[in-house]
């Protein structure tokens, strides 16, 4: 394959990547193929779309001195998960006020529902098993009317569960809860099992029995299956409460406030106007200084505008004004790829290298700075991710995209489409690439 056949190619394949990318931003698309896999719509966050912002109160009086804090985190932690099951996009969660009057702030993004949410985060379901005992008068439950049984807690409880996923019984394909244990789960679940053989097994949530399987056979692998006449939500319902745990430490509500979106849209609106009005004035700074380059460069930003929105539905990227800030920051630093390429496009030129020649020489030089400059901003992007607030992060997050991005729309969009139109006679005049090159004294 020539060189000449490769660059067209190259083109080809940005062009497409270009439809591809305007194909996943837009939404509601009418082709099938798109709409099936990339039916998503911008994540939104609280400062955004609006949404419930609700403060606990944790009462740790209970708790050691050296045991708070863990024991916070651990209730973000739960929160967390139960708020995430609930199927709110990532939602913030943080411990204000210090160990003496700890507060947990959760907010909800979107949420339309608040009072599920509510009930989901303050619930402490617990799970355990009991072995079938002896009747015992002074402690008999009835069961729907059956005959009159004892329960006898044992050691087995939520506490070893590592997961409850729905599955399908194989041979009815009613849903059912799978259960697994950890080790230490295992090894009671197995002595359970074992000394109950032809005996009935309740497992109970809340102190409500779900099920009481007659155990056939001592159970090693440490996974247990609740069933039931449970239709698919039921189900699905009770694993995400199996799933998120019990808390650490009692929280009580003691604050709900409504967040409207109308300043974070204000907000929205200004920055997207401010992003705008920079992209175009670097679109023009571009053009002016750098002329037919700057045209490229020009559309290699465009793209990479269109590649951040489709990457950000892609990967369902919480949108908010931190992470909007990232985004217009890593437009305005994707400038600096292609400053540098076309500094060192006008040296090489004006040293009277060939066009072809100069484009790969320009590339090629660049590279080591441009490599550098990314690397220690993607360091920096880990850093506040890791380390920072869900506002940071979110910001980091951004940046970080942006960069990836920007480094594939200046190294490898432009110099494709530079490649490219060198092979053309029209573009092959060194006028259209910089404004008074000189060669030996001479303008070219």
């Amino acid at each position: 394959m020539t060189t000449k056949t490769k660059s067209l190619l190259g083109v080809l394949g940005i062009v497409l990547l270009t439809v591809l990318a305007v194909l996943i931003i837009i939404p509601n698309g009418r082709i099938p193929v798109i709409n099936k896999i990339f039916n998503k719509s911008f994540r939104l966050g609280l400062d955004l779309q609006g949404g419930t912002q609700l403060v606990y109160h944790a009462d740790l009086e209970s708790i050691k001195s050296d045991n708070k804090t863990a024991s916070l985190q651990g209730v973000r932690d739960v929160i967390e998960r139960r708020v995430n099951a609930f199927g709110v996009s990532e939602p913030r969660v943080q411990i204000t006020g210090g160990i003496s009057e700890a507060r947990i702030v959760v907010e909800l993004a979107g949420i339309k529902n608040p009072d599920d949410a509510i009930k989901l985060i303050g619930e402490t379901p617990i799970l355990d098993f009991r072995e079938e005992g002896k009747i015992n008068a002074e402690n008999i439950k009835t069961e729907n009317g059956a005959l009159p049984v004892v329960w006898k807690q044992t050691e087995l409880t939520g506490r070893n569960l590592t997961n409850a996923a729905v599955e399908f019984n194989q041979n009815s394909n009613a849903p059912e809860i799978s259960l697994q244990f950890d080790s230490q789960g295992a090894k009671l679940f197995e002595d359970i099992t074992g000394r109950n053989v032809g005996k009935r097994v309740g497992i109970f949530l809340d102190g409500s029995v779900l099920t009481a399987p007659t155990v056939q056979s001592k159970i090693s692998d440490g996974r247990a299956v609740i069933t039931g006449s449970y239709k698919l939500e039921e189900a699905k319902q009770l694993a995400t409460r199996l799933n998120a745990g019990a808390l650490p430490v009692a929280i009580t509500l003691i604050n709900r406030t409504s967040v409207g979106p109308t300043l974070g849209r204000d907000s929205l609106g200004r920055s997207m106007v401010a992003g705008v009005i920079g992209l175009l004035t670097m679109i023009i700074y571009m053009l002016v200084l750098y002329r037919y380059p700057g045209f490229l460069a020009a559309y290699a930003l465009v793209l990479y505008a269109l590649l951040n929105l489709a990457v950000y539905k892609i990967m369902g990227v919480t949108m908010t004004l931190a992470g909007i800030a990232g985004f217009i920051l890593s437009i305005g630093m994707a400038v600096d790829a292609n400053v540098l390429i076309f500094e060192r496009l006008k040296e090489e030129l004006r040293n009277g290298r060939q066009l072809i020649p100069g484009v790969t020489g320009a590339f090629t030089e660049a590279w080591a700075s441009i490599r550098d400059s990314n690397v220690s901003s993607l360091i920096t992007c880990a850093l506040l991710y890791l380390l920072g607030s869900s506002i940071v992060k979110g910001f980091a997050l951004t940046l970080a995209v942006g960069i990836i991005i920007s480094m594939f729309s200046a190294i490898s969009v432009t110099r494709t489409l530079l490649m490219a139109s060198s092979n053309l006679k029209l573009f092959r005049s060194k006028k259209i690439y910089a404004d008074g090159l000189i060669t030996e004294g001479k303008k070219v």
